[in-house]
């Protein structure tokens, strides 16, 4: 399970309206008929329309500074392993975000009107989606990259044959061209992947668009707030603040496994990631004492990954610590950094 918090981008050339974000949520639906769309939805309601999201998102903005976003963007990605335990992917991850974000206004260490933050206080739409495509970022594309780049320079020397620029043997080029092609050490469905392709398998995963202010437009909930649990004095009184992003991704993972029986591996776990940036040892330490056979799909979701932690697993934990210790924080930073805004 991955989740990111991102506010929404602003200054420069960048909109204040919700109307871009919201417009790209809905490129999914382009083409298909009304039964088979995805709708935006609530707490409490389905089938919403993006125009009605636009009008609520950018009409509760009272008194926020221009430099302040006007929402943020939570992106839930379960992985296959926790896709493979929904019975269908579009009602299981639409009953799932209306308890996760229970667990959002949960994190908030505020209070309004003299209570905890609870969900009506919130103003959010969320939307599944089905498709992904792999990324320039994507470890896939960066290892095929070194080929990318030689079919290139390839294919521009036939153009340059071809057009009477240079001179060749274009038969022997369009070879190589296939030889790099299957040499490319990420394939799917035969072809190397290549930015801009489409993921295989079971991709879906949650977007949602969330206020900045609450629901009644007069109080600001942010989850960027670096204030985990602090006082401040405003107006002369004493007000709670912060957002608890370790309580909030913690809860998020232990509310689907309740939710869909699942059985978390210790290799998928937030705090597992987290210990691995934070205290190696530890995480190590952890990971070589599990069970053999939770050891053993460990090492297969770290693989997935792209962390090069197998096929060539060293016995002792010494070993692998010395062997690739640098390589899986440097890759291991990243996703953590992705989980969370400034972890």
């Amino acid at each position: 399970m991955y989740i990111t918090i991102t506010p929404q981008k602003m200054g420069g050339n960048f909109s204040k309206s919700s109307a871009d974000f919201v417009g790209y949520l809905e490129k999914e639906n382009q083409g298909l008929e009304q039964q088979d769309m995805e709708h935006f939805f609530n707490q409490y309601g389905d089938e919403i329309s993006a125009e009605e999201v636009i009008k609520e998102i950018d009409g509760n903005t009272a008194k926020l500074e221009k430099h302040e976003p006007r929402f943020y963007s939570i992106t839930v990605s379960p992985s296959k392993y926790e896709l493979q335990k929904l019975q269908n992917s579009s009602k299981d991850l639409k009953r799932y975000t209306r308890e996760l974000m229970k667990d959002y206004v949960a994190s908030f260490n505020r209070e309004i009107k003299g209570r905890p933050v609870n969900i009506d206080d919130i103003k959010y739409y969320a939307k599944i989606e089905h498709q992904r495509t792999f990324k320039g970022t994507d470890f896939q594309v960066k290892e095929n990259q070194p080929f990318a780049t030689k079919i290139l320079q390839l294919k521009t020397e036939i153009r340059n044959v071809q057009e009477g620029r240079a001179e060749g043997n274009i038969k022997r080029m369009k070879k190589e061209i296939a030889k790099l092609e299957r040499q490319a050490p990420h394939q799917q469905n035969g072809k190397r992947i290549v930015q801009g392709m489409q993921k295989d398998g079971n991709q879906s995963h949650i977007h949602i668009i969330v206020s900045r202010k609450d629901a009644s437009n007069r109080f600001s909930l942010s989850p960027g707030s670096k204030y985990k649990a602090s006082d401040v004095k405003l107006n002369g009184q004493n007000v709670k603040r912060g957002f608890d992003r370790d309580k909030f991704f913690k809860n998020a993972e232990k509310t689907f496994d309740k939710t869909f029986g699942y059985k978390r591996n210790f290799a998928e776990t937030y705090k597992a990631r987290k210990d691995f940036v934070k205290n190696p040892n530890l995480y190590f330490a952890a990971l070589m004492k599990l069970p053999a056979n939770e050891k053993a799909l460990a090492f297969k979701m770290i693989a997935k990954t792209g962390l090069p932690i197998v096929p060539n697993i060293p016995v002792s934990q010494t070993q692998i610590a010395l062997r690739v210790l640098k390589r899986l924080r440097r890759g291991a930073e990243i996703a953590i950094k992705s989980s969370s805004i400034g972890i």
